[in-house]
């Protein structure tokens, strides 16, 4: 058999046999993950498949949050919210509660993923959990109502697109950067049902935090999967920030010889910061290209760009400043244990003594929900993952992607800056006192 890819390595382990990219296969499932959209429609398909007094195959396994409504934004959502709680505790599955977090910054903080594991979510940005040497794909509500029942499901193995940057980053480019630029490159359908694998010295580099975002981003250029091999940096993180005594096989990375639909190859001090313009992620250019372009918002969060480095580095940009007049700052932490850090070390603070509003966790306004959601010709600069029309709110707004150093000169000067026009300090996240950890 030749060399297999990492995503076929961990799906013949979960099927039981080899498998290569093509095969169909049933595989066990470690951690499946619901939400408060989707979760009321996963109960409902579970209880399709076993009857209301079925069993799930293992409640341990199951984890609801409330995060996309949260706190509740009318009856529905709070409906909503209720099912998913009942549930939960008559089949004493784990749920966590608003403020407690976006469903995929919880399962990582709470050590519910480690390297090698194979995890399902009824929300497509379930790519995140490769970031720690997992295999994350987002399913439908019914697929996953379905492995409730049953514990496995079944999977086309997937082709591996791999991306690979050498050398060092210059100053102002961040995995947000890399990843637009990735998605400006092969378009939005580019990686279609494939694994995107990050590779190279300079992924190697990154600390935690950012590879969980060139992992999130992967469904945005059609990405099944997308994961950056694991080694010692990740075993110290989960240790840290979970407690977890996690020791990584040195096999699980891509054999020499694994095959790849396609091999695409960077060199870091190349790359420049980028901004995808509306309305579509691919639409990524090097931020001189828009600089100067007025913003009436800045919004700061998401499983994307939302943790404690994210919004650290927005408010190091704004200490001792205001945001500039005129332009609205919404900053929404991706857990309550990032809230509580940016409490602990005043980066809250901080932001709102620039003029920020600082909001619950969750997902804010990302999916136009509500928590800042955007009015007819409003223009937005937001750390999200997706820049569609309507996206954020009206149909007739207008949303570009950036970084996180990126969105603290914007906020600061009312239009797209160039963050390496202003000090944005990088974090490592082994520093667990100032970074990368929370509590």
């Amino acid at each position: 058999m030749t060399g297999q890819t990492i995503t076929e390595q961990i799906l013949s382990e979960k099927a039981g046999r080899d498998v290569t990219a093509g095969d169909y296969v049933e595989a066990a499932v470690d951690e499946m993950i619901a939400h408060d959209v989707t979760g009321p429609l996963a109960i409902d398909a579970f209880e399709d498949v076993t009857g209301e007094d079925g069993d799930l195959a293992a409640p341990d396994d199951v984890v609801f949050t409330l995060d996309h409504h949260a706190p509740a934004d009318g009856v529905e959502a709070a409906n909503n919210h209720n099912i998913v709680r009942e549930f939960a505790r008559a089949y004493g599955t784990h749920q966590y509660e608003i403020n407690d977090g976006i469903c995929h910054q919880v399962m990582i903080e709470e050590g519910f993923v480690e390297p090698g594991d194979l995890v399902i979510g009824a929300d497509s940005h379930s790519t995140t959990y490769g970031g720690l040497g997992a295999f994350g794909t987002g399913v439908g509500s019914t697929d996953l109502g379905t492995a409730f029942a049953t514990g496995e499901l079944w999977f086309r193995v997937p082709e591996t697109l791999r991306f690979e940057v050498h050398g060092d980053l210059p100053e102002g480019v961040y995995a947000k950067d890399l990843i637009l630029t990735f998605i400006g490159d092969v378009g939005f359908a580019g990686a279609t049902y494939m694994t995107a694998e990050y590779a190279g010295s300079a992924i190697q580099d990154l600390p935690i935090h950012q590879r969980l975002v060139l992992a999130n981003m992967a469904i945005e250029m059609g990405g099944k999967a997308g994961i950056v091999e694991p080694d010692d940096r990740v075993a110290t993180y989960l240790e840290e920030q979970a407690g977890l005594d996690v020791s990584i096989d040195p096999d699980l990375a891509s054999d020499d010889d694994a095959t790849y639909e396609a091999v695409h190859t960077y060199e870091g001090s190349d790359l420049a910061p980028q901004v995808s313009k509306p309305s579509n992620p691919e639409n990524a250019v090097d931020v001189d290209e828009v600089v100067g372009t007025p913003v009436d918002q800045v919004f700061v969060g998401t499983c994307t760009n939302g943790r404690y480095e994210d919004i650290r580095t927005v408010a190091d940009v704004l200490a001792g400043e205001r945001v500039a007049p005129g332009t609205r700052l919404i900053v929404v932490p991706a857990s309550k244990a990032v809230y509580e850090k940016c409490l602990e070390t005043g980066v809250l603070e901080t932001l709102v003594d620039a003029g920020a509003t600082f909001q619950s966790a969750g997902c804010g306004a990302c999916a136009g929900y509500h928590q800042g959601v955007l009015g007819d010709d409003d223009v937005c600069l937001a750390t999200a993952n997706r820049n569609f029309p309507g996206r954020e709110g009206s149909m007739e707004s207008r949303v570009y992607l950036g970084s996180p150093a990126t969105a603290g000169a914007t906020a600061l000067y009312g239009e797209i800056t160039d963050p390496r026009e202003v000090e944005t300090p990088r974090y490592d996240d082994h520093a667990v006192a100032d970074a990368g950890v929370v509590r």
